[in-house]
């Protein structure tokens, strides 16, 4: 057995421990989300940006489609209620903002088409703190936006985790 042979064995032997324990402790790459329904229709007052990362991840995150027609639906996803705010963490020295909280609140349900809930009215909430300067107002402007991007993009993939745990979940007897 040639030295070289030996190396590249003992190698393959060191990158394949940490991916086989990562594989045997049931760790996994978030990827696509099991939704048991094919086709969904948002309907409700949901923002255009909140929209758009709702259909963006439906259609790309999960084997379903987007309907245009409630009707023509498994599911349908009402968003009750998008708001975005921001409020002022701190000021500096001279009395000027220089930290944001910013903010989302959406309140959703989801229910199939006979009209069983799937998910009751539930409220997602999320904020991140940004940093601010008044040196530099057009840059934090566009910062701003792009965390509030990233936030609706989070939020859209935490709806459509709850939809499929939820739908997975066995339902409670009523009596």
């Amino acid at each position: 057995m040639s030295v070289n042979h030996l190396r590249r064995t003992m190698l393959g032997l060191l990158v394949m421990a940490p991916i086989s324990s990562l594989i045997a402790c049931g760790y996994r790459l978030r990827g696509m989300v099991d939704l048991p329904f094919k086709v969904i229709a948002i309907t409700g007052s949901p923002s255009p940006p909140l929209r758009g990362d709702l259909q963006t991840t439906i259609l790309t995150g999960t084997d379903a489609k987007v309907a245009i027609n409630p009707k023509d639906a498994d599911l349908i996803l009402e968003v009750i209620s998008d708001l975005d705010s921001r409020e002022i963490l701190a000021y500096n020295s001279n009395g000027q903002v220089s930290a944001y909280r910013l903010n989302i609140r959406v309140i959703f349900r989801a229910y199939d088409n006979s009209g069983a809930d799937v998910v009751p009215e539930s409220e997602i909430y999320l904020t991140r703190d940004m940093d601010f300067s008044v040196s530099t107002v057009l840059a934090s402007d566009v910062q701003m936006q792009q965390f509030l991007s990233l936030m609706r993009r989070d939020l859209a993939v935490q709806i459509l985790r709850r939809v499929a745990a939820s739908a997975r979940a066995p339902q409670a007897r009523r009596f």
